[in-house]
């Protein structure tokens, strides 16, 4: 009874998605930290507009909500875990690769973080983008792998249900 709600023609994909965004994301967290040494190197310029810069948020998107305590994090970790039942359950019904894509993306990206969570306490971020002009300064908040691709995702969802016509209907 309950895979006829976790699974669907396309759910292998959209957890095939996930796997291989989370698997990527914890590769590049995992060389940051332990082989680059990020923590040591402070700011990294790669372009003009880019920087790599560890930061530890410790909250959810954007840093809102910082959490300090176990009991915070935990709660925040529950809260991303019933979101990712919620999006598995969308992505059983998926009828589009798109939507199944999309929901992949996220998926994986909401585990990504969730296992720096479990790891680490708070999630590391590391990509500043940034553009700084005479008379203009402009500064994004600084993001990980797993939030361009949860990032990705709503892109993507967003673009199927005004112009794909057949998106699976969150539950």
């Amino acid at each position: 009874m309950l895979a006829q709600y976790l699974y669907g023609p396309l759910t292998r994909f959209g957890l095939t998605i996930a796997l291989v965004v989370c698997a990527i994301d914890q590769a590049v967290k995992l060389w940051l930290l332990n082989v680059f040494d990020l923590a040591n190197r402070g700011i990294v310029r790669l372009t003009p507009f880019l920087d790599l810069v560890l930061t530890w948020n410790t909250g959810i998107s954007y840093g809102l909500f910082p959490q300090e305590s176990d009991f915070g994090r935990y709660v925040l970790l529950a809260l991303k875990l019933a979101a990712v039942l919620v999006l598995w359950v969308w992505l059983a019904r998926a009828e589009q690769r798109l939507t199944a894509l999309s929901l992949g993306l996220i998926i994986g990206g909401a585990f990504g973080n969730a296992i720096d969570r479990l790891a680490y306490g708070a999630v590391a971020d590391f990509v500043l983008f940034h553009i700084t002009t005479p008379g203009f300064n402009f500064t994004w908040y600084v993001f990980n792998l797993a939030d361009a691709a949860i990032v990705a995702g709503v892109i993507g969802l967003l673009y199927e249900s005004l112009f794909g016509g057949h998106a699976a209907k969150a539950p």
